[in-house]
C-alpha cells in the first residue's frame, strides 16, 4: 500500500468538505495528513496519520513562508509519500515547488482563485509562482471552469493537466431535503464568513431596508464568524434588531431548516458550498451571478442571481422573494435539490477524484 499526503491550511474545511474523499482514499493507501489544527483533528485522525503545521493562511511575511517552506521540505523527508495531494494557495505553492524539485508526484486543488488575484501585483506575483509550481502537477483540480481557464490564459498549466470538478460535492444523505417552513415569518439567511468580499455589506444594506418595511413578518439570520472590521456593525445591528447573529457553529443544518431562503453575495468562489448545502436541504437561494455560485442555480427556477456588488438589485430581488407565495418558494427549493442531485452528488466527485489522481 502506497502513502499519500494531504495537506491543507485548514483541518475543520478538509474534513467537513472532503472526509468522504480521505475515506475513499484510505482504501488504497496509507493516509496522512498535514494542516494546522482548527477543529476535527480527533475525526483527522481516525482516518489517517496528523501532523500540525501551522501556515498564515493570509500574511504573506516572507520569513513565515519561509519556515513554511522548510517544514514541509523536512516532512516530505520524513514520511517519504508516493504522492502529495494539496489544498489552498499556499501548499499548493510551497509544496508543488518542492515536490517538482524532489521527483515525487502531486497534485493540487485550486478552490477559487481568491484574494491574491484581486490585486494586480500580487496577482502576477502568484502568477509566476504558481507556473513554476505546477509545472510538473500530475493534474490540477479546479471548482469552476472559469478558474480553470484563467490557469490556462496565463499559461500556468496545460490542458492536459487540468480537471473542473464540481466542487467538493454534497454528502446528499447528510443534505437530505428538509420540508419548507411553516408560518407567516420569512426567514433569510446569511452563512459564512463575514467579511467584504462576501458581500456583506450589500446584505447588510438589504436587510436594513427590509426590517424597515416588512418588521416582523421577515428576520435576518447571520451564521459565522467575522472579521474585526465587522465587529460593531454585526453588534449594532443586533441590538437595533435588524439581524439575529448565531456565532460560528460547527452543525449548520438546523439554520437551513428554519431558513425560508439562503442569501450569499459572494464577489468571488470557487464553488460554494454553503450553496449546495442550501439547495439541497430544498432552499431556494439567492446569490451572485459568478463562476463558483452561478452554477448552483438555475435563475428564476431555483432561486435567483444578481449582479456581483450591486446592493439595490440584491434588495429588490429579496423583496421579491417576500412578496412570494410560500408554495412557490417550496416549489423552487424542490427543483432545487433535483438539479443538485442531478450534478453535484458527492460519491461522483470522489470517484473523479481518485481516478484522476491514481492515474
Amino acid at each position: 500500500m502506497g502513502k499519500i499526503l494531504v495537506v491543507t491550511n485548514h483541518s475543520y474545511m478538509l474534513y467537513r468538505f472532503r472526509k468522504e474523499l480521505l475515506q475513499r482514499l484510505a482504501n488504497d493507501y496509507q493516509v496522512v495528513i498535514a494542516t494546522p489544527f482548527v477543529g476535527h483533528e480527533k475525526d483527522l485522525e481516525k482516518i489517517g496519520k496528523c501532523i500540525k503545521v501551522d501556515v498564515d493562511r493570509r500574511g504573506m511575511n516572507p520569513k513565515t513562508d519561509l519556515r513554511l517552506l522548510r517544514r514541509y521540505k523536512e516532512l516530505l523527508k520524513q514520511e517519504a509519500p508516493d504522492l502529495v495531494l494539496t489544498y489552498s494557495i499556499k501548499p499548493n505553492i510551497y509544496m508543488g515547488l518542492l515536490c517538482k524539485q524532489m521527483g515525487i508526484p502531486y497534485a493540487a486543488n485550486v478552490q477559487g482563485l481568491g484574494t491574491a488575484f484581486q490585486s494586480k501585483k500580487l496577482a502576477a506575483l502568484v502568477t509566476v509562482l504558481y507556473r513554476h509550481a505546477l509545472k510538473k502537477a500530475k493534474v490540477v483540480f479546479f471548482e469552476n471552469r472559469n478558474d480553470a481557464q484563467e490557469f490556462l490564459n496565463y499559461r500556468i498549466i496545460t490542458v492536459h493537466q487540468c480537471m473542473v470538478l464540481p466542487g467538493a460535492g454534497i454528502n446528499l444523505q447528510e443534505y437530505s431535503y428538509q420540508s419548507y417552513p411553516t408560518g407567516k415569518v420569512k426567514h433569510f439567511l446569511y452563512l459564512g464568513r463575514i467579511m467584504r468580499e462576501k458581500g456583506v455589506d450589500e446584505w447588510f444594506e438589504a436587510a436594513e431596508r427590509l426590517k424597515k418595511e416588512y418588521n416582523d413578518w421577515v428576520e435576518f439570520d447571520m451564521v459565522g464568524f467575522f472579521e474585526d472590521e465587522y465587529r460593531e456593525k454585526v453588534e449594532q445591528l443586533e441590538k437595533e434588531g435588524v439581524i439575529r447573529f448565531h456565532g460560528f457553529q460547527s452543525e449548520p443544518r438546523p439554520y437551513y431548516t428554519m431558513a425560508s431562503c439562503v442569501v450569499m453575495p459572494s464577489w468571488h468562489e470557487g464553488l460554494s458550498n454553503v450553496l449546495l448545502e442550501a439547495a439541497a436541504s430544498g432552499r431556494l437561494i439567492i446569490t451572485s451571478n459568478i463562476p463558483g455560485c452561478r452554477e448552483t442555480v438555475l435563475d428564476g427556477e431555483t432561486g435567483y442571481l444578481c449582479e456581483v456588488g450591486n446592493a439595490e438589485m440584491l434588495y429588490q430581488t429579496m423583496k421579491k422573494v417576500m412578496q412570494m407565495p410560500p408554495e412557490d418558494m417550496e416549489r423552487m427549493g424542490k427543483r432545487g435539490r433535483q438539479w443538485i442531485t442531478e450534478n453535484f452528488a458527492k460519491e461522483k466527485v470522489v470517484e473523479q477524484t481518485v481516478d484522476a489522481i491514481n492515474w
